[in-house]
């Protein structure tokens, strides 16, 4: 085979020529080169040059405006894209991840990071992905959820799956704007005012509710009871129309005995006011003097 060595284009001769100049040195070289090859030997040094060809222009164009090539990010560990339904995914499930992973596609719809070790969703954790539709946070040890952990998805998050963790409670902020259906079944819960906030503010997901069961940190007269069922008895946060209802009951019963107690003690003033009436003794009426006409007329009568 003949040496290549004389036609060789060098690093240091093609940083300094403008990068039209590469792919017309790159021709010649092709020219030169295929003559004295076999037909077969050719054929493959030519489709070898045009798999690369995308990749050498790219390079090319880099060098010759003088920027830096981008280096692809690397994706974590068992992580991959996929593309299912005609949507972009994402998935990391069983990848031991500890926090949110970076390097997700701006493009995906639905993003899974179940079974895996995360303990908390700080804020503004997927801003960065303005389409998402599905995330799936189950089966991890999540305590902690920020208040803005889903700011930016408030038009595209339909879907989030928070079962299967370590939450007691979770800010009621975190769910405000967004229209999805969630699951926060097999947590345990404390069953506070603040949960009872949150569902009014989400859908739960078919079959979910039921899942939704008091932990040891709450009342003791709530452990291990259907968190659905105890709202449906007694309101926790005293707002709402149950709470509404209940203040005007017991405002509707403060009035009433106020008006029973002024009735009761009008009633005392009266009575000891009459009984000083009866223990004065009875006046008798005064006579009146018969007048001598009077008299008179009487004796003219008899």
């Amino acid at each position: 085979m003949p040496s290549l060595e004389p036609k060789n284009i060098t690093a240091q001769k093609m940083t300094t020529r403008p990068p039209g100049v590469y792919l017309a040195s790159l021709a010649v070289t092709q020219d030169l080169l295929l003559p004295r090859f076999s037909s077969t030997q050719g054929l493959c040094l030519s489709v070898t040059m045009l798999l690369l060809a995308p990749g050498l222009l790219h390079l090319l164009l880099v060098i010759g405006t003088g920027g830096s090539v981008p280096s692809p990010q690397a994706l974590p560990q068992g992580c991959y894209i996929a593309e299912e339904a005609g949507e972009q995914t994402f998935r990391c499930s069983r990848a031991g991840l500890s926090a949110v992973p970076s390097g997700i596609p701006n493009g995906t719809r639905k993003l899974y990071l179940d079974a895996n070790q995360l303990a908390s969703v700080p804020a503004g954790a997927f801003e960065h992905l303005p389409v998402l539709e599905e995330l799936d946070l189950s089966h991890n040890v999540l305590v902690h959820l920020s208040g803005a952990a889903f700011q930016g998805l408030e038009g595209t998050l339909r879907h989030l799956d928070l079962s299967a963790n370590q939450l007691a409670s979770v800010p009621v902020a975190a769910f405000l704007g967004l229209q999805i259906q969630v699951n926060l079944s097999a947590n345990p819960w404390r069953c506070d005012c603040a949960l009872q906030e949150v569902l009014r503010q989400v859908r739960l997901a078919p079959g979910s509710g039921t899942g939704i069961v008091c932990g040891p940190g709450a009342r003791p007269d709530f452990v291990g009871q259907e968190f659905l069922l105890l709202t449906r008895e007694e309101e926790l946060c005293g707002t709402g129309r149950g709470g509404t209802r209940r203040n005007t009951d017991v405002a509707l019963l403060v009035t009433m005995g106020g008006w029973l107690t002024l009735v009761v003690a009008y009633l005392s003033h009266y009575v000891w006011q009459n009984r000083d009436e009866t223990r004065r003794p009875l006046k008798r009426a005064p006579e009146q003097p018969v007048r001598s006409e009077d008299s008179s007329t009487l004796s003219t009568v008899v």
